[in-house]
């Protein structure tokens, strides 16, 4: 075994590292798992799984698509169509727009951009922030990059992509605008959450008064406003129980309007094939003028939902999802919308309810029937995508903390998010009744999703330039064919914004203040937190005791640092007696990966000499990963605190060994000479923690691998060691777990600025009250917890 690992080169590198040992001890077996996982992807996509799950796709990734023809034509021609011409442009338009943006831009190159499974704009960014040091908040370290789920390519040192990174990591307006750029998505995201159910429901319920004329339109809306109440009541029993019902629904839903669609042309006017000429885009523009270019915002409903596509690509290999759109999506939308149209060409001023009034007699109430079950399958998938990118915004800090729940023990990503839920539910009751008409719902609706599909087409070229490294020829196809149709369809909207468009706007305006003020009250604290941490020279002058008397216990101190010694440590010594006979710094971090293995999720180090008793615990999220402070995170917590020490005592066994040397080639002038530089904290913190501590940095501790390793008979002293300790630690546990949270207040200074006052001691102070505190967030115990305050001026 020893000479198998010292012929690696590794071993030369990592001295001290048991991170370094344990990769070489378990590579044998790494290697063995990723053949067994390849082969077991292979077999798992087989064409007869992929069409199964294509087949589920459609009831969570195509619902939203899918319920377009309910509006489509009534948009686009909210007074009627003048001119059978203006209904084959229409139509023209609308095929040409499902072609190019759902088709080839999403389906075919943008679903390949997802984060393993993981789609929106905060995946997009978290795949960049991998790529690229794009965070503002700098709380990684390097072995975070050895996670498994920690995939990136690699840059060419001369190539374009690497010339684009530099440029992109040396400016800090350039992270910012990125940020920001995520944010308005993200905010664009969040009205879709509220202007889908209201359009979708409404327009289902608008077939009522269709087929009894005499019904009110208040009754509509009521029966929409009912359908909605019902809808957001029921989210926090979540899609697992009745999640099998969305896909046969979306399924039957994009049958019969192919098959509806497929009687009209035949019935009515089978001329309206023609539209698939693109000659009769350019007569439409050219002959409605301004009129026909405002129409445009109505065509653009055709394609809404093709962000939700991407950002409810869950777990779905994207092959499935493609498979779904290319053989029943798309089809069936385009026979649809080609339905109606030969229904319009004989009816021109049925374009208000063209969707219903094109249904044959005979089936009326049953397709009213699916169409209303679409819709709200739509609404849940909307609903489900908006709490999902909270949840993403959430673990980036980019948003105040609100509890976050899981609906499902199968699926991780299913999530509930109660306070979120009633204010998405008080606002799409508001749009619905306020505004009581599809055509200014639409309006908006346009509105927020061009946006999102700008934002997204921003993204795209990074991802592009550093991921996968395109040519720029590549890269300036698809950013030109994406801003062309997008920034007219953008334009189009603009003329339409006192019509409607202005509700998206403005939500998405109040959504951004509060999540780019969160963030940068988050940013100020850790940077607080990193420019006042104590040095360790200063925690070793204390000596074991820490200048204070020892009581028995574990105190749990909750730090926003991955590394060094929190100055809330110091504000608590220097003002109690006492301090725990064990002290570990618990840091709860988010990564931007999807999700971190179980195994992988700690990080453990020893703060100091051994009889200071310190340690420093760093628990690794990933955005999908939800963090609960339970029973069973301490246990796991104290498991792996327990690990590491067995672990430490293994390394001392070979302490006899250059190789295998805890404390590499420091000596104790080396050591002394770091001690005494009190100026740099960093470099005292670090350069101590490697020579007195006995590993080099914080390390994954994992369960001790099943190979044998023989402990030489000089080595009882260690292991004797080890035994006191864990029964040391053991004591100290059952003594009692006292659980120290920091309370940093931030303030703006007097000479700040108006608007720097009005965001940090009003809207962030307002937000920091109503949020969560961190004790309910880590179900913290009243009588084990213990509050240290501190205030800061920014």
């Amino acid at each position: 075994m020893a000479s198998r690992l010292g012929s690696d080169d590794d071993a030369d590198n990592n001295k001290g590292s048991m991170w370094a040992l344990e990769q070489k001890l378990d590579q044998p077996m790494d290697e063995e798992a990723a053949r067994l996982k390849n082969m077991y992807r292979e077999k798992k996509f087989s064409a007869l799984l992929l069409l199964r799950l294509a087949y589920q796709s459609l009831g969570v990734v195509y619902g939203d698509l899918g319920t377009s023809p309910l509006y489509v034509f009534y948009n686009t021609f909210p007074h009627g169509a003048k001119d059978r011409e203006d209904v084959i442009g229409a139509l023209s338009l609308i095929i040409y727009s499902l072609t190019l943006v759902p088709l080839l831009k999403y389906v075919f190159i943008v679903l390949r951009a997802n984060d393993n499974g993981q789609g929106g704009t905060f995946a997009l960014y978290s795949l960049l922030c991998r790529h690229a040091n794009l965070k503002i908040i700098p709380n990684q370290h390097r072995t975070d990059e050895e996670l498994t789920t920690y995939s990136r390519a690699t840059i060419l040192e001369r190539s374009f992509a690497a010339k684009t990174k530099r440029w992109l990591e040396t400016h800090a307006f350039n992270k910012n605008s990125i940020l920001m750029l995520v944010l308005v998505g993200t905010c664009m995201v969040i009205g879709d959450g509220i202007l889908t159910p209201a359009i979708s429901v409404l327009s289902a319920a608008g077939g009522i008064k269709v087929n009894r004329p005499d019904v009110d339109s208040g009754v509509v809306v009521l029966v929409a406003v009912v359908i909605l109440v019902g809808l957001f009541s029921l989210q926090h029993y979540g899609t697992d129980r009745v999640g099998w019902l969305f896909a046969p629904i979306v399924l039957l839903w994009f049958l019969l309007i192919g098959g509806i669609g497929m009687y009209n042309i035949w019935n009515y006017d089978s001329s309206v094939l023609k539209a698939f000429s693109p000659i009769y885009i350019y007569r439409y523009l050219r002959r409605g003028g301004r009129e026909g270019w405002t129409s445009l915002g109505g065509i653009l409903l055709s394609i809404t939902g093709t962000e939700a596509l991407f950002a409810d690509l869950a777990h779905f290999p994207v092959s499935s999802v493609q498979i779904a759109f290319t053989l029943v999506v798309f089809p069936c939308l385009l026979l649809a919308y080609s339905g109606q149209a030969a229904y319009l060409l004989l009816n021109l001023d049925h374009t208000k309810d063209a969707f219903y009034r094109s249904i044959p007699e005979k089936i009326y109430w049953p397709v009213f029937v699916v169409a209303t079950a679409a819709a709200i399958v739509a609404s849940q998938a909307t609903i489900t995508a908006t709490f999902s990118i909270i949840k993403q915004a959430l673990a980036h800090g980019c948003f105040p903390r609100v509890k976050v729940v899981h609906t499902s023990k199968n699926f991780l990503g299913q999530i509930y998010i109660p306070d979120m839920n009633w204010i998405l539910m008080i606002l799409c009751i508001a749009v619905t009744a306020g505004f009581k008409n599809q055509n200014q719902i639409g309006n908006a609706y346009g509105t927020a999703v061009v946006l999102v599909m700008l934002v997204t087409t921003l993204l795209m070229i990074l991802i592009m330039l550093l991921v996968w490294h395109c040519h720029w020829i590549l890269v300036v196809i698809f950013t030109l064919t994406s801003l062309v149709v997008e920034c007219t369809y953008f334009s189009a909207v603009l003329f339409k914004v006192d019509q409607g468009g202005w509700a998206p706007l403005v939500i998405a305006g109040v959504f951004f203040i509060i999540m780019y003020v969160w963030h940068y009250g988050t940013l100020k604290r850790y940077e607080f937190e990193m420019h006042s941490k104590v040095s360790m020279a200063w925690v070793l002058g204390l000596g074991p005791s820490l200048g204070l008397v020892r009581v028995p216990g574990v105190g749990l101190v909750y730090t926003e640092l991955a590394s060094g010694v929190p100055h809330i440590f110091s504000h608590f010594i220097t003002n109690l007696p006492a301090i725990h006979s064990v002290v570990v710094f618990v840091c709860v971090k988010y990564l931007p990966v999807y999700t971190v293995p179980e195994e992988e999720r700690f990080l453990v180090k020893r703060i100091g000499p051994k009889n200071f008793h310190m340690f420093r615990c760093v628990a690794r999220y990933g955005y999908k990963d939800l963090h609960k402070k339970d029973d069973d995170f301490e246990k796991k917590l104290f498991h792996n605190l327990f690990v590491f020490v067995k672990l430490e005592s293994m390394m001392e066994g070979f302490s006899d060994s250059d190789e295998y040397s805890l404390y590499g080639q420091q000596t104790v002038e080396s050591r002394d000479a770091v001690l005494n530089n009190n100026n740099n904290d960093n470099t005292a913190s670090s350069n101590v923690d490697l020579s007195i501590s006995t590993v080099d940095s914080i390390v994954p501790v994992r369960s001790p691998s099943p190979v044998n390793i023989t402990v030489q008979s000089s080595d009882r002293v260690s292991s004797h060691t080890e035994v006191d300790e864990l029964e040391f630690l053991n004591n100290c546990r059952d003594a009692g777990v006292v659980h120290i949270l920091g309370n940093t207040v931030v303030r703006a200074r007097r000479d700040s600025r108006f608007y720097k006052k009005i965001a940090v001691d009003y809207i962030y102070a307002f937000l920091r009250k109503i949020c969560r505190e961190h004790s309910v967030i880590f179900n913290i115990p009243h009588e084990s917890l213990l509050n240290v305050g501190q205030i800061f001026y920014v």
